[in-house]
């Protein structure tokens, strides 16, 4: 159901794009205004375009209410009712989405980390699935990902900020002969991209290290220099990059992960205090620590944060999220709006 408040705002929006069409279609409008209202109209009509799919599926299911009064229509317009009410809900959804309260790093790209947490080399393992995991999400979403790793699409940190936590792993591992579950960990910690211009970084704050990329040996180990390390003095944080084939490269790939190792430092900072938000965000590598549990010998997969568990671990695993991140933003929505 949309609530009141939210219906006036969709009708606001469907009356300006009216109003802006008819300023197009004028003669005596200049360039720049046709690139302004062409602007602000694209920011309006994808919310607009669902308002009159959720008014026309309405106006489907009032229709099919009442034929169920006649008996010669009743069971076509009850096999209507089964597919339009589904419809319905799932319209609503995307209009609450898309008018949910605005993180303003929401549209940011993101660079994701993930260390193998308790549990030696299945932790290791664990965190190569999770690595798997998210490549198989950005495909679907069609976002672009690189092994820093960097995912870079739409409104990529609006999905990929609910995966910032440790991750909890049950499962037997393929060397134990005994056929006991074995529990181990993995941190991820999701970071938003920012520009140079939203975090200053002195130069003289920077200690640049470089050294030999670690490699497969024999022809193809790298016999210059190329790997970076950057210290930044100030804050203690380190962070290095050998991905690259030349130390420029590396370097300019280090100083994206710094950038946003401050941000988020700068932002945690602002944030200590804002139990909504910090709710969604678990430190640390120990095992009572988690946000998420992926239980092998069940095949489900517990959400922590909300209290839910899907039987899809597999699915899950190839990168289906949208469930889970369905119910994380419904939680989140909820949270924001005091519900």
């Amino acid at each position: 159901m949309i609530e009141k408040k939210i219906r006036n705002e969709l009708e606001k929006a469907e009356n300006d794009i009216e109003s802006i069409d008819s300023q197009l279609n004028s003669n005596s409008i200049s360039p720049d205004e046709i690139k302004n209202l062409s602007k602000k109209r694209s920011k309006i009509a994808e919310i607009v375009a669902l308002f009159k799919e959720l008014k026309d599926c309405e106006a489907a299911i009032s229709e099919n209410e009442e034929l169920r009064n006649d008996k010669e229509l009743k069971v076509l317009a009850e096999e209507e009712l089964q597919d339009l009410i589904p419809r319905l809900e799932l319209i609503e959804d995307k209009i609450k989405f898309e008018v949910r309260p605005k993180d303003p790093l929401d549209s940011n790209d993101v660079i994701i980390e993930i260390r193998a947490g308790a549990g030696g080399d299945e932790a290791a393992l664990f965190a190569s699935d999770l690595l798997r995991m998210y490549l198989r999400f950005s495909e679907r979403m069609k976002w672009n990902m690189e092994v820093i790793a960097s995912i870079s699409g739409k409104e990529v940190y609006s999905f990929m900020k609910f995966e910032s936590g440790v991750h909890r792993v049950q499962r037997v591992p393929a060397t134990e002969t005994s056929g006991r579950v074995h529990t181990s960990t993995a941190t991820v910690v999701v970071l938003p991209e920012v520009d140079d211009i939203e975090i200053e970084v002195l130069e003289k704050d920077i200690r640049v290290d470089t050294y030999r990329a670690s490699g497969a040996g024999g022809q193809h180990v790298n016999k210059t220099d190329s790997a970076v390390r950057l210290t930044h003095i100030p804050s203690g944080i380190v962070v290095q990059n050998q991905d690259g084939k030349s130390q420029h490269q590396n370097k300019l790939r280090a100083m994206r992960v710094l950038n946003a190792k401050l941000f988020e430092a700068e932002q945690m900072k602002k944030q200590e205090d804002n139990s909504k938000t910090r709710k969604l965000l678990v430190g640390g590598g120990d095992r009572s620590e988690k946000i998420r549990t992926y239980n092998f010998p069940q095949g489900r997969v517990s959400d922590h944060r909300i209290n839910l568990t899907l039987h899809k671990l597999d699915y899950i695993l190839d990168g289906d999220l949208d469930e889970l991140n369905r119910e994380l933003l419904k939680n989140y929505i909820d949270e924001a709006s005091g519900v």
